[in-house]
């Protein structure tokens, strides 16, 4: 039995050598610092002084979040269709991330299920790892005209203390399950990747 998270690349960031960025993607193109992807039909500014992250290491840390997941839900995760867009970082706590992946629509209302249950099931396997962590609850905002669906989580060391803060915007866009989430903890850098997020635009 399978079960499908499209948002996998959520929970990783707590488990660059320089190269051609479009390299470091599956899908998409980076001009100078803007990139773009025609299947999403997104286009967004990468911050200056921001590296796009090396595929090694987006690779290692899907596998972690990969093998968190699986044990958590006790069912295999399939990334088959799971593709890199744009990735980019600061350090290992400040993060820009974004994934996209075919979603076949068979019910009114599953891909609004499936978000769900992948926000509940990056709360567990926080939890069964002995992580605290506190969830927002999911609205809606608009940018550039197209309604997201946002969620958060806070994480804290053992001591009680902010470790990391993640904001998670997700939608259905042109029959792909689309994502981004932004890791974050210091305001400066929420601020840097979060003005170029929702600056973003998308062909209509």
């Amino acid at each position: 039995m399978k079960i499908k998270i499209t948002l996998l690349l959520f929970l990783t960031v707590l488990f660059s050598c320089k190269t051609d960025p479009n390299q470091q993607i599956d899908e998409g193109k980076i001009t100078e610092n803007t990139y773009h992807n025609e299947e999403i039909g997104w286009t967004m500014e990468i911050p200056e002084g921001w590296n796009v992250t090396h595929k090694s290491d987006v690779d290692r840390r899907t596998k972690k979040g990969l093998e968190a997941l699986s044990e958590t839900s006790g069912f295999e995760i399939d990334t088959s269709g799971l593709k890199q867009l744009l990735n980019f970082e600061k350090n290992r706590f400040n993060i820009f991330q974004s994934t996209s992946e075919l979603f076949e629509v068979e019910y009114e209302g599953e891909w609004e299920e499936t978000n769900a249950s992948a926000k509940e099931l990056i709360y567990y396997a926080y939890m069964e790892r002995g992580i605290r962590a506190d969830s927002t609850a999911i609205k809606t905002i608009v940018i550039d005209g197209m309604e997201f669906q946002l969620y958060g989580f806070t994480i804290y060391n053992a001591k009680g203390e902010v470790l990391l803060n993640q904001l998670i915007y997700s939608r259905l866009i042109n029959g792909y399950s689309f994502g981004v989430s932004i890791h974050y903890n210091n305001e400066a850098d929420k601020k840097q990747m979060l003005d170029a997020w929702l600056n973003s635009t998308f062909q209509k």
